[in-house]
């Protein structure tokens, strides 16, 4: 596997922004990038069945869709993948492997676990953007990201949402502390102006950003580390589970990018 997926990698880089593309174009994309967990109650995690059919069963499927369906579709995506890995088609293989990771990063965001996915019902506009974008292009670099040798997952579905769950019980943190910093630091601290692309645009500061990451002592890495042996895991399963197909057959095979024309007048939730 690490043959394939190493010969590969920058169509891996390139096309795991796809998803995000295609929420602009692809009607149904939006809502398999998060789940709106407080929606459901107190309860949240026993409330909506794991499984899809019990879901719609108990749920509309509008409904679910409404408050986004990121667990289920990306199982469905790790099916999709594990059928790729059956049929031997490369293309496909490397085509949802990027989809998968791009959902699996998601859903460890706990931003894309709240109907506040935006801070936007507490006055924290931006606070998505800071958490898993600014954190990380600051401080990534000293991140340490080698999480060690992909494992079987045994039920996938469950491991899902035990990654949601743990994302989910960190929403509070994730909004609090920020709103506790944002009192100690004046507006001219918390923010700061880049040139970018020719245009001057504001920042959160690096000192602010760095405060942020202390308070929430390496959240964002940790996350990060868990997204990565995720997808590790899953990549790993899914190719276990299509019985282990000999990727050296494969070789050097041409592998077209997903082509995305986005229409601009299509609006979707910014998550």
């Amino acid at each position: 596997m690490v043959g394939f997926y190493k010969s590969h990698i920058e169509f891996i880089a390139e096309n795991a922004v796809n998803p995000d593309k295609r929420r602009y174009a692809v009607a149904g994309e939006a809502e398999k990038h998060f789940i709106d967990l407080d929606i459901y109650g107190d309860s949240a995690l026993v409330l909506p069945p794991k499984y899809w059919p019990e879901a719609i069963e108990k749920f509309t499927e509008d409904s679910l869709r409404n408050h986004g369906i990121g667990p289920w579709s990306a199982y469905r995506t790790m099916l999709s993948l594990t059928s790729a890995f059956e049929e031997k088609n490369a293309s496909a293989i490397l085509r949802f492997s990027a989809d998968l990771g791009h959902y699996l990063g998601d859903l460890n965001v706990p931003l894309h676990t709240t109907k506040n996915y935006n801070g936007q019902l507490t006055g924290q506009e931006g606070i998505h953007g800071f958490w898993e974008s600014r954190v990380p292009e600051l401080l990534a670099s000293d991140y340490s990201l080698w999480i060690g040798k992909a494992e079987y997952v045994e039920k996938p579905q469950l491991a899902i949402w035990d990654a949601v769950a743990i994302a989910h019980s960190q929403v509070d943190s994730v909004l609090a502390l920020e709103r506790q910093l944002s009192q100690q630091f004046p507006e001219d601290q918390k923010y700061s102006y880049e040139e970018r692309n020719g245009l001057t645009v504001r920042v959160y500061a690096r000192e602010f950003t760095e405060s942020y990451d202390k308070a929430l002592d390496g959240m964002v890495e940790r996350q990060m580390r868990k997204s990565i042996k995720m997808i590790a895991d899953f990549w790993y399963t899914a190719w276990i589970n299509a019985g282990q197909p000999d990727l050296k057959t494969l070789g050097q095979t041409a592998v077209e990018e997903e082509k995305t024309n986005a229409d601009p007048k299509l609006k979707v939730r910014e998550h």
